[in-house]
């Protein structure tokens, strides 16, 4: 389900697999992933949203949740590739002022 890549500069890029929703039956054993994954002080991560056509409430909690817990251990957190319906409701949510969100990975990649 979930690919994880290393990328310069310690920069880890979460991407999925042969999925199009990120949803409650998935979206706990991704939590999970990300909050091990800021286990390590300072990790910086990608979450690269290629692909993703929907994302429900357990989705963006479990955005929420990493979120915490990448400033619980001086982590960063961005997300990037977002399809313009599933960007609409990072906005209509404000989630947009909490977590940091691109366009594109070169351009997520480039604010760390």
């Amino acid at each position: 389900m979930l690919t994880i890549e290393k990328l310069d500069n310690n920069i880890d890029r979460v991407s999925f697999n042969r999925l199009e929703k990120l949803n409650a039956p998935v979206a706990d054993d991704i939590k999970s992933e990300l909050i091990r994954m800021f286990d390590a002080p300072n990790a910086k991560i990608v979450i690269d949203l290629d692909g993703i056509k929907y994302i429900d409430s357990s989705g963006f909690g479990c955005f929420l949740t990493a979120m915490k817990a990448a400033r619980n251990n001086y982590g960063k957190l961005k997300i990037c590739n977002i399809e313009p319906e599933v960007l609409t409701v990072f906005k209509t949510l404000q989630l947009h002022t909490i977590i940091d969100l691109y366009d594109d990975l070169d351009s997520c990649l480039n604010s760390f």
